[in-house]
């Protein structure tokens, strides 16, 4: 499956990136492709709703993809449109995020699944798109541009994402490079100059580098071909202790080769050699510096065979839902219930059981999604399967295993579904 990270330094709802936003959904393949977009960089603005409306008009009027809202502006809102959302992400085979803080956007997916979400994406099958704000997540370092271009705090490197193993151990995204709003002043590197970005390449260690993408600007990079790709208005630079290389508009290269960019012993243009025809590496080890091999999926999450049980059962239900086939959809959820259950004594499975569980609320959720959309009642769209997980859970009880009926009731519950035991049987609304 097609594996792909886009970033882009600007203008991701311009005019200048209609094109190759639809170079990357073709990557994808045919309409429909099930795409979301994140709101939670700017989820603190209060013209938050706006922003959204306009970024799915835009992806419907001048792309022609349609796009859906996976609100996660805070780790505090209600937990149940939360879950809904985070199984949007998982469900999606096309992820965008763009304008807004990327602190405050850390601060809100650090301790929950979107980081994992996204790298899921990246080593299994997926996209991702990432602009402005979102893209300086996505490293090993981040740059907190408010705090240091409007609140005057010292130049400091932020944790990011470190979504970029496949470039190596220490790289920072720096979009908007080509900044020059200052006018008389230096607002070059999203707004650091030249003298604060020297000040945080001080703080990098001896394998960091900056991979600089100027606005109305992007980096294609096909992981599965091992290739990037520079599209837009401007230019990508790689940047490490102060020297800089070009990729011109157009320009293709292997990720080895981008790599070995950074590590070349002085600035200049991207060779010759890097053209529309590079190379496909082909590689799959463990990316270092000069390396360029691009991880498989394995080799980007190291999982466990818990994480492949996981990974089974979602799919099993992703196609339940799609055949409209309660009784398999169940199935797949008891089956991950009972194998969570069963791995739960086992150490070496590290946080694979986590997964496991948010994997379960995920395929309950998108019960909920199907209760809330198309024109039937919702109670006949979802009746099916709630009435298979309650006959499980009568059968649990009868078979005293009161610890798996509670568990099925709460997940119902958690899910907006009221459960009630009269003396004529158990029966259930939706909330």
């Amino acid at each position: 499956m097609t594996r792909v990270l886009a970033i882009m330094g600007s203008g991701e709802t311009a005019p200048t990136m209609i094109k190759p936003h639809r170079q990357i959904f073709d990557l994808l393949g045919p309409s429909p492709v099930p795409a979301v977009l994140m709101d939670t960089p700017y989820g603190f603005q209060a013209n938050a709703d706006d922003i959204s409306n306009r970024a799915i008009d835009y992806f419907r009027a001048s792309v022609g993809r349609e796009v859906q809202l996976a609100g996660l502006r805070r780790r505090e809102d209600d937990p149940v449109a939360r879950e809904a959302a985070l199984a949007r992400v998982a469900t999606a085979r096309w992820v965008f995020a763009g304008p807004g803080s990327p602190t405050y956007a850390l601060r809100q997916w650090r301790e929950t699944e979107v980081p994992d979400l996204l790298a899921d994406k990246l080593a299994h099958g997926g996209c991702v798109v990432f602009a402005s704000a979102a893209a300086l997540t996505l490293g090993r370092y981040t740059v907190p541009v408010y705090e240091i271009y409007k609140v005057g705090s010292e130049p400091v490197w932020a944790d990011g994402l470190d979504l970029l193993g496949f470039l190596g151990p220490e790289v920072a995204v720096i979009p908007h490079y080509d900044n020059a709003e200052g006018g008389h002043h230096d607002t070059r590197f999203c707004y650091l100059g030249e003298r604060r970005l020297a000040q945080l390449e001080e703080q990098m260690g001896p394998d960091g580098w900056v991979l600089g993408i100027d606005e109305h600007t992007g980096c294609i990079f096909d992981l599965d071909a091992g290739t990037a790709r520079v599209v837009g208005n401007g230019v990508v630079t790689v940047r490490r202790q102060g020297k800089s290389s070009i990729l011109q508009s157009g320009r293709k290269i292997s990720v080895s080769e981008l790599i070995d960019l950074a590590f070349s012993d002085a600035g200049r243009d991207a060779p010759a050699g890097g053209t529309a025809d590079a190379p496909d590496p082909g590689g799959v080890a463990a990316a270092g510096p000069g390396s360029g091999s691009v991880p498989s999926g394995s080799q980007m999450e190291a999982p466990t065979a818990l994480h492949s049980e996981i990974r089974r059962l979602e799919a099993d239900f992703d196609a339940a839902v799609r055949a409209s086939d309660a009784d398999a959809a169940v199935r797949a959820m008891l089956e991950l219930d009972d194998t969570l259950v069963a791995w739960s004594g086992d150490t070496t499975q590290s946080d694979a059981g986590a997964k496991g569980r948010a994997a379960l609320r995920r395929m309950i959720s998108r019960l909920g999604d199907l209760a809330r959309t198309g024109t039937q009642d919702p109670r006949q769209v979802v009746g099916c399967f709630i009435d298979a997980l309650l006959a499980e859970r009568t059968a649990a009880r009868n078979e005293r295993r009161f610890s798996d009926a509670d568990r099925i009731r709460d997940t119902l519950v958690a899910a907006g579904v009221e459960v009630r035991d009269t003396p004529e049987g158990t029966v259930w609304d939706l909330t």
